[in-house]
């Protein structure tokens, strides 16, 4: 059976962007990226929302991803990608199917499928829905040193309190570190 994982970055202050939608802050580093490419080696299926699948969208096909950053480029282009929207009618990037009904449904098959693991990157309220849904077997974030003072809250449509399990920290040399914890 395959995991599914949420992977999000925050601020100190809880942020997954400033107060204005900026996202100019995260600490990437070649460290994060070797992260970045081993975690998308380990990945079979990226799921997205409809927000973070048409920023992404945007990014990675162009020329500027593949200049900057070629290997992340070329896993991001080619893995197969799920969208989880009511609002799309068509996604044009490489290897992208749309969800839009029986979302519970069809991830519990991707799930019992033979293979790499599931991942959420960035969409938090995807990632809320599907914790909601008892669909994700970890949480992923990464907390970066900065206090934005204000901005979104990663789960700040979740409802209901959800005790959690740490599994694992990591912390890198930039002072990134690494949070998985799991749904107790």
């Amino acid at each position: 059976m395959r995991k599914l994982y949420s992977f999000m970055v925050v601020s100190l202050d809880g942020f997954y962007e400033g107060p204005n939608g900026e996202f100019d802050w995260p600490v990437v580093d070649q460290e994060f990226d070797e992260f970045g490419i081993q975690q998308l080696h380990d990945t079979d299926v990226l799921l997205f929302g409809r927000a973070t699948y048409e920023g992404m969208a945007a990014y990675w096909p162009t020329p500027a991803a593949r200049e900057d950053d070629p290997v992340v480029a070329e896993l991001m282009n080619t893995l197969p990608k799920i969208v989880v929207t009511t609002t799309l009618t068509a996604a044009d990037w490489n290897n992208t199917r749309l969800v839009g009904e029986h979302v519970a449904e069809e991830i519990a098959k991707l799930k019992q499928q033979p293979g790499k693991g599931l991942a959420i990157f960035g969409s938090p309220n995807l990632t809320v829905s599907l914790l909601g849904m008892g669909l994700i077997d970890e949480l992923r974030v990464m907390v970066h040193p900065i206090l934005l003072g204000g901005g979104r809250s990663l789960f700040r449509t979740l409802g209901d309190r959800l005790p959690l399990e740490l599994l694992q920290t990591r912390t890198f040399h930039s002072g990134n570190v690494l949070l998985t914890y799991r749904p107790a």
